[in-house]
């Protein structure tokens, strides 16, 4: 009997949710557990049982046959977990899904959390990128932010990992925080740089409702840097990580040549992958699910059966989700592949909705991929996106 095809494709990258930290951020929305200053896995009972619920999850999920060539560790705070405890998922992974040899296997991790055995530990398990979030380099701006590390703690960390020689390091930095001068983001930006990393992420301060600083600030006001300001800070950005050779190759994403995120890469264009553990998200046979975000409503789920209860995307939206992940991408997306999925009226439709942002200079067509200018595409993409989903 013929083997039945997967029309949606079949998943081969895996994101899996560790939602612990010493402290909740000021800025943080996402869904995490605050366990305390310096606990770790090994002394925690509520991560250990975390990781049993999130493993018997990934014993229960539907597997497609092909093994996994990603997996990304987010969070929250992984490196909270011991060396055992990411071993155990691990194993879980590799018994139902497979890893591929060579895998990507990244993993986000904070300044203070972790010291040479645990990070050597991660290193021996396969670990070969790590997402090493510093956000700041000043002491002001890191306590501003609630975040629970010093900036002696970042240097620690740093030399640390050097040290394991893990081959893939991204660093991350947040501007337009409370405070920030374009002095201190130029500051940041050159240390970055100094401390060569072979990949560093920018990301623009949301301020989200439910926050700390959702109930301190207002969008546009004091003492956030003006939307004048934050521009400049991404100009900056742009300047200094390219001219210092990194390839812009995402809105929020710089690389040096050959060191792309393979895994965002999935989320960018589109592609399915699974998502495990509280409040994760997924993308299978053309259902998008998030898990319940809440510790607790998670595990029932799971004792449930893990059920997915959503209906297939529907063509329309898979056509915005295609537009909206895909224009993040500074290749941007191949229009004879948009014509073979979507037809050819509908990218005529698409024209169409972006007449004014190719007289603007923001949306441009280069060697058949449609595709946002660099800078200045990239800092209206949410105008054209705007635009994108009223007009289709």
């Amino acid at each position: 009997m013929a083997q039945k095809v997967n029309v949606f494709g079949i998943p081969s990258s895996a994101y899996v949710h560790i939602p612990f930290c010493r402290r909740r951020c000021f800025y943080c929305d996402f869904p995490v557990s605050v366990v305390g200053d310096r606990l770790r896995g090994e002394t925690s009972g509520t991560i250990s049982q975390y990781v049993e619920v999130l493993c018997h999850e990934i014993a229960n999920s539907p597997a497609f046959g092909q093994p996994l060539k990603t997996v990304f560790f987010g969070g929250g705070t992984p490196s909270l977990l011991s060396t055992a405890q990411l071993e155990q998922i691990l194993a879980a992974l590799a018994e139902r899904f497979g890893i591929l040899a060579g895998a990507e296997i990244s993993m986000e991790i904070d300044p203070g959390t972790f010291d040479l055995a645990h990070i050597a530990g991660y290193r021996s398990l396969g670990v070969n990128r790590v997402s090493f979030g510093v956000q700041a380099f000043q002491e002001e701006l890191l306590k501003i932010a609630g975040r629970s590390h010093s900036l002696a703690d970042i240097f620690t960390a740093l030399d640390l990992i050097r040290q394991v020689e893990i081959p893939e390091f991204s660093l991350d930095l947040i501007s337009g925080l409370p405070h920030q001068s374009l002095d201190q983001w130029q500051d940041s930006l050159e240390k970055a740089v100094a401390t060569a990393p072979t990949h560093i992420s920018i990301y623009d301060l949301t301020i989200e409702p439910g926050t700390a600083f959702g109930r301190y600030y207002q969008p546009g006001s004091n003492p956030l840097p003006t939307d004048e300001t934050t521009v400049k800070m991404y100009q900056m950005a742009q300047q200094i990580l390219t001219t210092a050779g990194y390839q812009h190759y995402e809105i929020s994403n710089y690389a040096q040549s050959g060191h792309q995120c393979q895994h965002n890469r999935v989320y960018w264009e589109n592609r399915p992958y699974y998502g495990f553990g509280m409040g994760a998200a997924s993308y299978v046979e053309g259902k998008r699910f998030t898990r319940p975000r809440k510790t607790q409503e998670y595990y029932q789920w799971v004792k449930a059966g893990c059920a997915i209860n959503c209906e297939v995307t529907p063509p329309d939206e898979v056509l915005l989700d295609t537009l909206m992940l895909g224009l993040r991408l500074a290749e941007g997306l191949s229009l004879s592949s948009l014509v073979a999925e979507f037809g050819e009226e509908k990218v005529a439709d698409i024209h169409q909705c972006l007449r004014s942002h190719f007289a603007q200079g923001w949306v441009e067509v280069v060697e058949g991929r449609l595709r946002l200018s660099d800078p200045q595409g990239f800092l209206f993409s949410n105008v054209v996106l705007a635009d994108l989903f009223a007009k289709l």
